[in-house]
């Protein structure tokens, strides 16, 4: 019961920006994920959240899908190397990914991830 009160009081209180992020962080929980906050490069990682970007970007001549994950705690960016499209990865999408985190550009990523995606939050 005091869990449902501290819900209704904080959907009163907070904008909507942390009512998403904090609804990311219980999916994130929900999926067996860890935060990105908390993962350490070079280790196998699962991680989950929305897809607040897709985009083309071809890398020396070979086509390259990206994708920003956001779990409300921090962003990963996700890269398919030799893919144009992948169907389901579109922005607003709720995803698991899981691969081993590494940093391109100074931002933690992991390349070709394994993925499976989920309803998106509502």
């Amino acid at each position: 019961m005091a869990g449902l009160l501290r819900r209704a009081v904080a959907r009163f209180t907070e904008g909507d920006d942390e009512v998403a992020s904090r609804e990311l962080r219980d999916e994130l929980e929900s999926a067996g994920a860890t935060a990105v906050t908390s993962c350490s490069r070079g280790e196998p990682v699962c991680v989950a959240g929305t897809l607040r970007t897709v985009t083309l970007r071809p890398r020396a001549g070979v086509p390259t899908l990206e994708a920003e994950l956001y779990d409300g705690t921090g962003t990963v960016t996700l890269i398919w190397l030799g893919r144009r499209r992948i169907r389901g990865i579109e922005c607003g999408r709720s995803l698991v990914a899981r691969g081993r985190l590494t940093a391109h550009e100074g931002r933690p990523t992991i390349y070709n991830a394994a993925y499976e995606l989920r309803p998106t939050v509502a």
